[in-house]
């Protein structure tokens, strides 16, 4: 049966990177469907996206007639060398071309702004959803989950189908209209330096193809290899002390050469081939000049075209090359924008807590009298065969120390979870008061407990923001009272800006000062309810013992559950429940359970003979 007793005893703190895995057995994913998605999500975005659209194809077919014009003006001038320049003529041609690229550069421009516009806030609307839904997820979600994974589809994901929205939408229709409208035009100018132009353009492409083909090995390596080599650089700087510890800076090292050799190989190849890309596209576009030139040489010969045609034809060669590649370029992108988004869907998709509105049921913490009743609760972990909570019935009365107590595994910290209704039970019931938490909201229940975990989580910010998280209308005054009732004024009037200092995750506060910071928080809180996880197992013995003095003012008064593995910290329980294998199977006071001479009183003799 899986450990879960580690787990979920602070509120994750989400890690990631570029080595981070993306995903255990991510399989393949369909590109029409995600693609299908995508543009069905967007569908409050289609006025916008409309109008890009109609821009993208108007400023296409602007840049279209341009060389048909192009045309007009050149056989003009050419008949004015032969004889009589009709300047008016080539002024009218000459403005009506400006023109076309104003307008045809104006469209693109709006084109591209509209574009924008909807990818930034598309993107910031996914991440709105995403965040909501983080806060509607069942805690078994990221027990199942990396967070580095989650972080990725937050960042990594969103980003990319933003950015690759932006530049390959637009993009793909008007190169799509510059393309097809190219063909037209350069058929409808004349048919044989049009088959001419294209012929010679599939000559450079059928090699660009190729190319293609083989050098996506070379780059999709290049990732995998920079992600392991990310990946060792973050897990060696995260532990090294450590590394520094057990003199591994040359095994670090060796393994960092090796994933550098790594990258810098699938780097050369990949950017060989990558590298003939340009020389390719210029080889394309000049075979398609010197082609029409040639071509179009023998036919102003024999009077069947103009000169203005060539002219003509040598822009339409550039009209029809570059979309080509603008479009295979957009196609990646959106695969990659497509297999992105199935991953933010898959997220947003994700079954989520049952729902509370049918929850009216409201228990104040002023009228709480402070009992809590466990009948017969059974729970189960959805990736396991056998319950991790076996048939738990224990009462709790009100101002109460109950500690639980066992070994790892045993479920304590799971029977602490179900009690903050963090995971739902499968059979039996919970009651505060008398009233089942099934009738009480999850807001409702958080509000009633306080939580002191053992991993201290302290947030950017200053120390009066830390105690005071959450809490609205808090003096500073009340903030100052409590930290001297703890015995941490003294410390925080020590620290530069005193209340007002700026907790850094680089600042060097102990283990100690961060745990009676936590209880402070929890002091400002005043919860009827409180739950004390391994407190002080981070802490040193003469630090344990202010760490205790602190939990003993703030246990005062309230019905408190603590978890400990230090069973001198639990002598003074009012009841100490034993747990093995989901199940209570002792239970009294410490001279109670010493006498019997069981499990418990084994337990706490071996702690001694280890010490001993």
């Amino acid at each position: 049966m899986p450990n879960r007793e580690n787990e979920t005893r602070a509120p994750r703190r989400v890690h990631g990177g570029p080595g981070m895995p993306r995903g255990n057995g991510e399989k393949a994913k369909d590109f029409k469907t995600a693609t299908a998605r995508l543009f069905k999500e967007l569908k409050g975005y289609k006025i916008l996206i409309g109008i890009a659209i109609l821009l993208a194809i108007a400023g296409s077919v602007l840049s279209i007639f341009t060389p048909n014009k192009l045309s007009e003006v050149t056989d003009k001038i050419q008949e004015g060398l032969m004889g009589n320049m009709d300047l008016t003529a080539i002024k009218n041609i000459s403005l009506l071309l400006l023109i076309l690229y104003v307008c045809s550069a104006v469209c693109t421009y709006i084109q591209a702004v509209c574009m924008a516009n909807v990818s930034n806030k598309f993107a910031k609307d996914l991440r709105s959803r995403i965040s909501n839904k983080i806060n509607k997820l069942p805690l078994k979600y990221f027990d199942k989950h990396q967070s580095g994974d989650i972080l990725s589809r937050v960042t990594n994901d969103v980003d990319t189908i933003s950015q690759t929205m932006n530049q390959s939408l637009g993009s793909l229709v008007s190169s799509v209209t510059l393309f097809l409208g190219t063909i037209i035009m350069m058929f409808y100018t004349n048919w044989i330096l049009a088959i001419t132009a294209i012929v010679a353009s599939l000559i450079g492409f059928t090699g660009m193809a190729f190319i293609l083909k083989n050098s996506q090995k070379y780059f999709t390596a290049r990732q995998e290899e920079l992600g392991n080599l990310n990946g060792h650089i973050e897990e060696i700087y995260s532990g090294l002390n450590v590394v520094k510890a057990y003199n591994g800076k040359r095994e670090s090292k060796r393994k960092f050469d090796i994933y550098n050799k790594n990258v810098a190989k699938a780097n050369r190849k990949s950017q060989f081939l990558s590298g003939l890309m340009m020389p390719i596209m210029n080889f394309i576009g000049n075979f398609g000049y010197v082609a029409v030139c040639v071509v179009g040489a023998i036919l102003t010969m024999n009077n069947i075209i103009s000169f203005g045609v060539i002219i003509a034809f040598i822009s339409y060669v550039r009209l029809f090359t570059s979309p080509l590649s603008q479009i295979a370029q957009s196609i990646t992108s959106l695969q990659s924008t497509a297999a992105a988004s199935e991953r933010v869907f898959e997220f947003l998709d994700e079954k989520e807590m049952s729902d509370q509105k049918e929850i009216t049921k409201v228990l104040n913490k002023e009228n709480v009298k402070g009992d809590i009743e466990f009948d017969n609760v059974v729970f189960q972990y959805d990736d396991t065969d056998e319950s991790t909570i076996k048939n738990f019935t224990a009462k709790a009365k009100a101002g109460q120390k109950i500690a639980i107590v066992g070994p790892t595994g045993a479920g304590k910290t799971t029977m602490v979870n179900l009690l903050m209704k963090f995971y739902e039970i499968n059979s039996g019931d919970i009651k505060i008061d008398g009233i089942s938490t099934k009738e009480l909201s999850r807001e409702n229940i958080h509000e009633l407990f306080t939580m002191v975990l053992q991993d201290t989580w302290m947030f950017s910010g200053t120390i009066k923001e830390n105690i005071a998280y959450n809490r609205e209308n808090v003096s500073d005054e009340k903030i100052k009272e409590v930290c001297k009732e703890v015995g941490l004024d003294h410390f925080i009037r020590t620290l530069p800006n005193g209340y007002n200092s700026e907790v850094l995750e680089n600042d060097s506060i102990s283990a100690g000062q961060r745990q009676l910071l936590t209880i402070a928080r929890g002091m400002i809180k005043d919860a009827p309810f409180l739950i004390l996880d391994e407190a002080t197992s981070n802490v040193d013995t003469r630090t344990e013992e202010l760490v205790q003095s602190a939990m003993d003012k703030l246990m005062k008064g309230r019905t408190s559950f603590i978890i400990a593995h230090r069973l001198s910290t639990i002598k003074n329980a009012d009841l100490i429940l034993v747990m093995q294998n989901g199940n209570i199977i002792e239970q009294g006071n410490h001279e109670q359970l010493m006498q019997k001479g069981g499990f418990y009183a084994d337990l706490y003799n071996s702690q001694f003979e280890n010490i001993a």
